[in-house]
C-alpha cells in the first residue's frame, strides 16, 4: 500500500509540476518554473512537517503520499541542476550563480517561514 501512496502522489506531483512549467513558460531565459516549484514545494513541506510530524494530525500514509510522493515529484533537484548547467553553457555564468543562490536562499527561507507559521497557528 505504501508504494501505491507514493506512486499516486508522485504522479499527481509530476502533473502539477508540468502545469506550473506551462504557466511559467515566459521568456526561456531564466528557469522561473523550477524556482517556483522548488520554493512552493519547500513551503508546503515545512507546513506538512509540522502537521504530520510535530502534531501527528495526519497518518504515515498521508506523509508518504504528500511529502514523499507529491512533493518529491513536484519539486526537482535534477531540473534545477540541468537549468544551472544550461545557463552556464550558454555563456550566462552570472545568471547561473544567481539561480543557484536564489534556489538555496528562497527554498530555505520558505521552509523556515512555513514551519514558523504552522507552529504558531
Amino acid at each position: 500500500m505504501h508504494w501505491l501512496m507514493i506512486g499516486v502522489g508522485g504522479a499527481l506531483g509530476a502533473i502539477a509540476r508540468y502545469g506550473v512549467a506551462q504557466a511559467f513558460a515566459v521568456d526561456g531565459k531564466f528557469p522561473y518554473a523550477t524556482l517556483a516549484v522548488n520554493v512552493v514545494g519547500c513551503f508546503m513541506i515545512g507546513v506538512l512537517f509540522v502537521i504530520i510530524d510535530d502534531r501527528g494530525m495526519l497518518s504515515a500514509s498521508a506523509r508518504l503520499f504528500l511529502m514523499t510522493g507529491f512533493l518529491g515529484a513536484f519539486t526537482t533537484f535534477s531540473n534545477f541542476s540541468l537549468d544551472t548547467l544550461s545557463l552556464w553553457q550558454n555563456n550566462q555564468p552570472g545568471l547561473a550563480i544567481v539561480y543557484v543562490f536564489s534556489n538555496m536562499l528562497c527554498c530555505l527561507a520558505a521552509v523556515f517561514v512555513a514551519v514558523h507559521i504552522a507552529r504558531t497557528l
